[in-house]
């Protein structure tokens, strides 16, 4: 099924579906108009008081496609173009005569726009509410809005027009009966040629453009486009922008419909993995294991971060069935009607200019998505583990970017690893090198980086055996690389402190993980100076110490020089598992003493 198709069905499935050839919109004024056309009042139909006001949802014509060129609304829009007058632009200075010159051009174009589309649609009709509005804009001059003391703050946002003696029965002048047909007729005049439908098959009008697409993060606040042509290396036989591959204009609202519906912030569809936005939909016969299957998904890949906002489902529930998935209980067992009866969907979008990429899709069961999942768990599973739980997937992200900000995250990256994670798939290799770089160039080798490494080492090296904690019998050079250098760092620290300016850690760890024979020898002459000053102090530790070294070196190949002049990508990510491993077992040994002791 493909991703279009998949929406078409969620749109169809959607109890509050808007009807074809409408859409949602965030209206913050009502232009509330008696019989003659006069203004009774501008009503102020935002949620909230203050700078906490926020725009109403209201169920109007769809909008219009807006490119570079000037396009109205139908019996709704911007008040540039409704009113003639906008908010002033704060990057504008009051003093630039040209600047203000031309928004007063453009505004004045808007205007003109709307004016002009509807006194042709209204023309003679005999509908009070539509005459009403006709008179309002021939007798409407932008000046009117200071005449009236209208606020400031409504300047710029999105205003609908209501009759004063309907305005308490809630209706709205497109609402009414005779605006609804003057709208279907309006739709159905630009209606030309009758296509087969790609995503439906049923034959029906092809939509010339698409609509737009709004809140997927960086992507242009005017919408961008999912589906798009608008280059001649995209035409096909002579075929322009949407008849190179038909699509009714009935299935394009629908998806679009139900994936801006989905990019809502508290849709309860959405999660952001990278720089990627994701939605996110599961269809089922019964609501309830849809539903439930979305909201589960949710604290897979959010975890803490959605849960309250999991209000209105019994969360510990919820959570005692993630927990079951996490140790690797198949899903049939905890939930059959989730495990067969749940086809899930994801679908990760990010900005491209005036267009939207899928970074990544995927449409299966539940059963197998929650499969996948337990792979990922037991691949990242590490100890110690990190602390707060299960991490969201976007903490991991996190480690492979710069300074760990998201902003930074590759986003090619990104996309790669969610496909895998979600498909069962290897993960992209270049996430062992991005943390590999990231730990020599900061030296942060904690649980999440560790745990990508290994997850790596895992999936793609068929390294089954790879040890979750501290392995005293692992061979491998770089496990034992790692291992050894921990104990040389231990060393360092109980003979020095750990107020030292630099540890061998700061100064050694990405030569000696890569080119170990150039600094291992150094180490193990350095670290006896550190041994004879501990031997002082703690006689019994400097033997625990030398112990440490001495069952790891047993281990290395006998015969000639136990130091490898280097170390593969894989061996290095082996050298940070035994690193960490080595090291907090030594963290683990003191807190387990200083129990021991309290006891």
């Amino acid at each position: 099924m493909t991703i279009l198709t998949s929406l078409v069905k969620a749109y169809d499935n959607l109890r509050d579906a808007p009807a074809f050839g409408y859409s949602q919109e965030k209206i913050s004024y009502i232009i509330v108009l008696r019989e003659d056309g006069s203004v009774a009042e501008l009503l102020d139909c935002r949620d909230g008081e203050g700078k906490k006001a926020k725009p109403r949802g209201f169920m109007v014509p769809q909008a219009v496609k807006r490119t570079s060129g000037v396009a109205a609304n139908f019996m709704w829009d911007k008040t540039s173009y409704v009113l003639g007058v906008d908010a002033q632009d704060p990057n504008t200075n009051e003093a630039d005569a040209e600047a203000l010159a031309k928004k007063a051009t453009t505004v004045a174009s808007h205007h003109k726009a709307f004016v002009e589309k509807h006194l042709l649609a209204l023309g003679d009709k005999d509908d009070i509410g539509l005459q009403a509005l006709k008179r309002f804009l021939e007798n409407w001059v932008p000046e009117d809005f200071d005449r009236l003391g209208w606020p400031e703050e409504a300047k710029g946002t999105n205003v609908i027009f209501a009759l004063e003696s309907e305005r308490l029965e809630g209706v709205n002048l497109h609402d009414r009966l005779a605006a609804k047909k003057l709208w279907a007729a309006i739709s159905a005049a630009e209606d030309v040629e009758m296509r087969p439908c790609l995503v439906t098959g049923e034959y029906g009008v092809v939509a010339r453009l698409h609509p737009s697409l709004k809140k997927v993060s960086g992507a242009q606040s005017s919408g961008a486009s999912l589906v798009s042509f608008n280059l001649d290396s995209a035409r096909s036989y002579g075929k322009e922008q949407g008849y190179n591959a038909p699509v009714s204009e009935r299935a394009a609202f629908a998806y679009t419909t139900v994936l801006n519906r989905f990019l809502e912030k508290d849709s309860g569809h959405r999660i952001e993995i990278g720089e990627a936005t994701t939605v996110f939909w599961a269809d089922a016969s019964e609501r309830k294991f849809a539903q439930e299957a979305e909201e589960m998904f949710s604290l897979m890949f959010e975890a803490a971060e959605v849960e309250a906002d999991i209000e209105r489902v019994d969360t510990s529930r919820l959570r005692s069935r993630l927990q079951q998935i996490r140790d690797g209980l198949p899903l049939g067992d905890i939930e059959p009607g989730l495990a067969k009866g749940v086809r899930f969907h994801i679908l990760g979008l990010s900005p491209n200019a005036a267009r939207v990429s899928v970074r990544f899709h995927f449409s299966d069961t539940f059963g197998n998505l929650a499969r996948n999942y337990q792979r990922f768990v037991s691949d990242m599973r590490i100890d110690p583990a990190p602390k707060g739980g299960y991490p969201p997937l976007w903490r991991y992200l996190n480690e492979t970017a710069v300074v760990g900000k998201r902003e930074n995250v590759n986003p090619v990256l990104s996309g790669e690893w969610s496909r895998s994670i979600l498909s069962g798939s290897n993960y992209p290799l270049t996430l062992m090198s991005s943390v590999l770089t990231r730990i020599r160039a900061d030296g942060d080798i904690n649980p999440l980086r560790v745990g990508i490494l290994k997850a790596v080492l895992v999936r793609n090296f068929k390294k089954e055996n790879t040890p979750v904690a501290l392995d005293h019998t692992n061979t491998n050079k770089g496990y034992l690389l790692g291992r050894l250098f921990a104990v040389y760092e231990r060393i360092q620290t109980t003979a020095l402190g750990r107020n030292v300016n630099a540890t061998i850690k700061d100064k050694f760890y990405g030569s000696a993980s890569a080119q170990p024979r150039r600094v291992f020898a150094t180490l193990d002459s350095g670290s006896q100076n550190h041994l004879s000053k501990i031997g002082k102090d703690k006689p019994g530790y400097k033997v625990v110490l030398e112990k440490d070294i001495g069952s790891i070196m047993e281990l290395m190949s006998p015969g000639g020089n136990p130091y490898p002049v280097s170390l593969s990508a894989e061996e290095q990510a082996l050298f940070a598992l035994g690193y960490y491993h080595q090291r907090n077992d030594y963290f683990k040994t003191k807190a387990e003493e200083s129990v021991t002791e309290g006891e």
